[in-house]
């Protein structure tokens, strides 16, 4: 198995002190959690594109450039990468070029966004976001795979032998599909033999293991390899102690602003105690032992290769989540690595290239 950290680069009050960083402290904070990723061995560092309030992650290109000239060897994720929200071309050159000063270690997670801000700043809604989805991903994807394109659609004016550079390092580039609900979404991954990302944070697991089997059905529908369908999964919340009341406790006032948050956002409340998030959702927090059953659970549903865990304090001290990073990596990964075997991921693959 394979572990990222991700961030969405939320930007508010610590629950705990009450103090919130600037938005040049907060970004910074997120490279440097970056570079601890890569020191403790994690294999991906993710960085997510919202529009509004309460984050600042609009523009992960220019997040994961900076990452990408502190780091040498850790995968660069975006999650998601709004494709609804962009025009290809321009996607395109933002993300050529990172593949490009990163040596080749850029996966995307593409979606269609999600928050009403996206309608306000680009005249988007729920009715032509999976059409833009589809289109912007169709496009970028021929950008990539061809030095010249012909192309018409709906949303932005036609191609006719255009030449979009720099050229990508990687020659094909491996792009997942983020969903958390849609069919929509794990349909057009399946039929251009594409990997999906489950969001799996919201509800327990029940819709989102029906949404990976009918990937898996419409992949074979396609003429795939049932063999080659590739599945990621979030998880809802990350936090590891030596024994599990010491993690629950120490991961309380996390909960405790999320649930907040959420009552004055208006958003489903669906575990409504930190105990009953710890049953039910995909959160790992607890044990060592207690992580590694729950992800084996979790994989005999979904059977995925790749997991995100947060990358952020979370209402912690940064002490205390450093010890939850160096704990995982020490007592869980290896495990889980042996255990539940995945394929490697795009940084991997260029360092096995570049050492034969």
């Amino acid at each position: 198995m394979k572990f990222l950290l991700l961030t969405l680069i939320a930007h508010h009050r610590d629950p705990r002190t009450g103090v919130a960083k600037s938005p040049a402290e907060r970004l910074q904070e997120v490279v440097d959690n970056a570079v601890l990723a890569e020191e403790l061995g994690f294999d991906g560092f993710a960085v997510g594109e919202r529009h509004e309030d309460p984050f600042i992650s609009s523009s992960p290109p220019v997040v994961l450039s900076n990452i990408a000239a502190r780091t040498s060897r850790i995968g660069l994720f975006t999650a998601v990468t709004t494709l609804s929200l962009l025009d290809p071309v321009r996607a395109f050159e933002d993300y050529s070029t990172l593949d490009n000063l990163s040596g080749g270690r850029l996966e995307l997670i593409i979606g269609k966004g999600n928050g009403a801000a996206q309608a306000e700043l680009f005249h988007v809604t729920t009715a032509d976001q999976w059409d833009r989805n589809r289109e912007g991903y169709e496009l970028f994807r021929a950008l990539w795979d061809s030095e010249r394109v012909t192309w018409t659609g709906r949303f932005r004016p036609p191609l006719v032998d255009a030449k979009a550079l720099p050229r990508p390092l990687q020659k094909k580039i491996r792009i997942w599909h983020g969903s958390a609900t849609s069919r929509d979404s794990v349909d057009l991954a399946a039929r251009h033999g594409d990997p999906i990302f489950s969001a799996n944070v919201t509800y327990p697991i029940e819709p989102y293991a029906e949404l990976v089997q009918h990937y898996r059905a419409r992949w074979e529908f396609y003429g795939h390899d049932p063999n080659d369908a590739l599945v990621g999964a979030g998880t809802a919340g990350f936090h590891i102690a030596p024994t599990s009341q010491q993690a629950i406790d120490e991961y309380r006032p996390a909960f405790e602003a999320r649930l907040s948050f959420a009552r004055s956002a208006g958003l489903p409340v669906v575990f409504e105690s930190i105990e009953d998030f710890v049953d039910r959702s995909s959160a790992l927090i607890g044990s060592p032992q207690q992580v590694i059953d729950k992800v084996g659970r979790y994989h005999e549903r979904l059977g995925h290769e790749v997991i995100h865990l947060s990358a952020e304090t979370d209402g912690v001290t940064e002490a205390q989540k450093r010890r939850s990073l160096e704990l995982f990596q020490a007592e869980v990964a290896p495990v889980l690595r042996q255990q539940l075997s995945s394929r490697p991921l795009s940084a991997q693959v260029i360092r096995q290239d570049a050492v034969a």
